[in-house]
């Protein structure tokens, strides 16, 4: 079973569609920086539907020792930008990153990256549900900016007839 780290955008929408606890049954470990808990406790502060860490025991916090300097000038958040150092620092484990940037980034650099929608699809590749199409939908209620393309196209890969949104 891979080993996972996790930015913020991952663990708020698997959570706001209750699917957060399957990445213990498809990782044997997750990491979250301390950044990515400070971005989840801001959005707690302010109201937002996002995951308490704590209640999650699986989910260990693990700084990088460093930021490469080059990535300091992209227009990414304390949350990626450490996630994607962590991930740098432990090449055998996959990064979960939703963000375009961050995620063609990281593959530059010849990480394994997953966005949440990959999850889904592993998720249903292990059994973990039956039909992802009603957990696309959440997701795109829940906020997640999906585009007609990129829907038919995960369903597709899942196997699944998109049925009219």
């Amino acid at each position: 079973m891979p080993e996972a780290i996790s930015n913020t955008s991952p663990l708020v929408y698997l959570y706001r569609i209750q699917a957060i606890d399957w990445l213990p049954r498809l990782f044997s470990s997750v990491w979250t920086p301390t950044a990515v808990v400070e971005e989840l406790k801001e959005g707690q502060r302010r109201g937002f539907d996002v995951p308490h860490p704590r209640r999650y025991p699986w989910l260990e916090v693990v700084d990088p020792r460093a930021t490469p300097s080059e990535w300091l000038s992209l227009d990414l958040g304390p949350g990626e930008l450490a996630a994607m150092a962590l991930a740098l620092e432990n090449r055998t484990r996959v990064i979960l990153l939703d963000d375009l940037l961050a995620r063609r980034t990281t593959q530059a650099a010849g990480l394994r990256v997953w966005g949440t929608l990959k999850v889904l699809l592993e998720a249903k590749s292990q059994g973990l549900t039956e039909r992802i199409e009603p957990l696309v939908d959440r997701l795109s209620e829940t906020g997640m900016w999906l585009s007609a393309e990129i829907r038919e196209r995960i369903l597709a890969l899942a196997g699944e007839t998109a049925s009219k949104a």
